[in-house]
């Protein structure tokens, strides 16, 4: 394939990063789109050399934006998880990470005219049928980036990103908010799971259940054999009762543990992240640290108390620092 040139901006979302394209720079066909994604991100190499990737699978994400021709919907969002050592292109979920980056894109590329203080961008989700409303701070310039929110393991501070999302006529990924009801609480493997689809398929378990503390490093949860196995036959048993089918070479659904906190937050949460390697050797990733879990989940999995906060005002420890 001859190298040309492609209008790119390399956004940050949440604790994710992607190449944001607009639709119409991209190849029409979806074989060709896929091959211009994976040399973009260098794939497949496990350090992808050849691309922008970050050789993990929370760097090697792409949005493709386009103006909406829905009434409801301002902008279409598609997602798309480049394989870091694999030539696959994933759409199968979305990405609430670089949801996070679609409103401050659409108006750096003049898709929505900004309005200060506060601009709405209402996101149609095309992996899932959704449609997101986000709110972007403005000034007479464009998007404000400065701001107070954090994100712990990470330098700098910046403007939060509001995005409430509605369920339409399409169904979400696993069909359902609860895909595994009746009963909020299912047993796999001995342990006692919550399965949510919120536009991105999770597993939330207890840390505790697993003989974990929720605070170990990324090393000792992929050097664990023995608990990347239980972690594993969890998820592939959940996949067909989530709707999602056979999810062996999927990156969903994800793996979410709950702890105790131990620095004054509301709950500890360190969230896996399943990558698509041989299945003799499958590791775990930590990835996205999941934003939106479940209040009441929280509350009967006997973490937390008394009234939930507000997303907004919620703060979560992680192994790597704390959102707030």
């Amino acid at each position: 394939m001859a190298q040309r040139g492609i209008p790119c901006l390399w956004m940050r979302g949440g604790t994710s990063k992607a190449a944001c394209f607009l639709a119409d720079d991209l190849p029409a066909d979806p074989v060709r789109r896929d091959a211009v994604l994976l040399a973009v991100m260098g794939s497949p190499d496990p350090r992808q050399i050849d691309g922008i990737g970050g050789a993990d699978p929370l760097t090697s994400k792409v949005a493709i934006i386009r103006r909406s021709a829905r009434p409801d919907a301002d902008v279409d969002y598609l997602f798309a998880q480049v394989n870091v050592a694999a030539a696959t292109v994933d759409y199968g979920q979305n990405c609430g990470n670089i949801l996070a980056a679609v409103g401050p894109f659409a108006i750096e590329r003049g898709l929505v005219r900004h309005d200060a203080p506060l601009t709405r961008v209402r996101i149609f989700m095309e992996n899932t049928g959704q449609l997101a409303v986000a709110e972007i701070p403005c000034d007479a310039d464009g998007v404000d980036y400065v701001g107070e929110s954090r994100i712990g393991w990470r330098a700098g501070q910046r403007q939060p990103r509001s995005c409430s999302i509605f369920l339409m006529s399409q169904a979400p990924a696993a069909g359902a908010l609860l895909p595994t009801r009746p009963g909020f609480v299912t047993v796999l493997t001995a342990s006692k799971v919550t399965c949510i689809d919120n536009g991105m398929p999770v597993i939330l378990l207890r840390a505790c259940d697993l003989g974990c503390t929720g605070y170990e490093t990324r090393d000792s949860w992929i050097m664990t054999t023995r608990l990347k196995r239980r972690l594993e036959s969890i998820r592939l048993q959940a996949g067909p009762l989530m709707q999602l089918g056979d999810v062996s070479q999927r990156t969903v659904p994800k793996m979410t543990l709950i702890a105790e906190p131990r620095h004054g937050r509301r709950h500890q949460q360190p969230h896996l992240y399943p990558a698509p390697l041989p299945r003799v050797d499958r590791r775990i990733w930590r990835g996205e640290r999941g934003q939106r879990l479940s209040a009441s989940w929280i509350r009967r999995a006997g973490h937390g108390a008394g009234r939930a906060r507000r997303y907004a005002a919620a703060q979560r420890e992680h192994p790597t620092g704390d959102l707030a």
